[in-house]
């Protein structure tokens, strides 16, 4: 059983990570932002209170982090207090935000000077996997971080792939969810599109759903038809993010990224019409506001 400090347990997905790191009988340490009553009941449950990043590194054999993206991972490692100012020769640092490569790399050379490994390890999945244990995970690490690691990743995660050396999890990961948005932004378009045309989008849902164009994500926006808005619970501002993060990435190695690009403002447009707190089927609803199509259920 190893020592395990959090950062980020009371947000959707990390609750459910201590939560499982803690069933499985490792001894958990987090600091929390504001809300204490979202770990309630991992306090309750045995784990302790750290005042501070820099006081949780200083009990931990592995710190996970897991929240919005790269300012805020920044802050809780190298800022004031920050896990390097505590952190003990051989620690392991796990980033499983969603995080920008270029951020991530300069954190690793930083902890490195400090003899402290940094590991990107960002998540796939819901909070209701995270809760259930099974979320997937793309780790990025040298092959004997990455062993030491995987034992701990498996008490909340049901696939852990290990794609290549340092950095190349926020790499996947970034892939990975400008696939997944391209697919929810092309949804809300063509729900829009199909309405104004005047066909039943129940008979569009029917046929995509007996083919190859099928998804998970797909039927997640199909949902909005019945108006269930919440079948993705991934906020919208936070893909906005990451698709950022992505056009940046494409940028750095000089591929074009039209659809890309295209992607983020639909996101963005959606953010600026009020829906950015909300979850991303909310493009849907961002599409009726453009175009007066009559979507989701009143």
């Amino acid at each position: 059983m190893a020592r395990i400090g959090f950062i980020g347990a009371s947000g959707l997905m990390g609750h459910g990570m201590a939560r499982n790191l803690v069933a499985n009988g490792h001894t958990l340490s987090l600091t929390v932002h504001r809300n204490r009553e979202r770990v309630a009941d991992l306090l309750g449950a045995g784990a302790k209170l750290a005042a501070t990043p820099r006081a949780l590194a200083a009990g931990s054999e592995i710190v996970f982090i897991c929240v919005t993206g790269s300012p805020q991972v920044e802050a809780v490692v190298a800022g004031a207090d920050g896990l390097l100012d505590g952190a003990r020769a051989g620690l392991l640092v796990v980033d499983c935000s969603t995080s920008e490569p270029d951020s991530t790399a300069r954190l690793r050379t930083l902890a490195a000077q400090r003899d402290v490994r940094f590991i990107d390890a960002p998540l796939a999945r819901t909070p209701v996997e995270a809760e259930a244990g099974k979320l997937n995970v793309m780790v990025g690490a040298e092959a004997a971080d990455f062993a030491r690691l995987e034992p701990v990743l498996r008490c909340f995660a049901e696939n852990v792939f290990h794609v290549g050396g340092p950095g190349s999890g926020h790499i996947i990961k970034l892939l990975n969810n400008f696939i997944a948005q391209a697919i929810c932004t092309a949804t809300a378009e063509a729900f829009a599109v199909g309405q104004k045309a005047g066909v039943d989008l129940r008979k569009l849902v029917e046929l995509v759903s007996a083919g190859a164009v099928n998804s998970g994500l797909f039927q997640a926006m199909a949902k909005t038809l019945t108006g269930d808005l919440a079948g993705l619970r991934f906020e919208l501002d936070n893909a906005r993010k990451d698709i950022r993060y992505y056009t940046h990435l494409a940028e750095n190695v000089a591929v074009p990224t039209v659809v890309g690009e295209a992607v983020h403002q639909a996101l963005s447009l959606a953010s600026a019409l009020g829906y950015g707190s909300k979850f991303v089927p909310s493009l849907v609803q961002a599409q009726e506001q453009l175009t007066g199509a009559r979507i989701v259920p009143r």
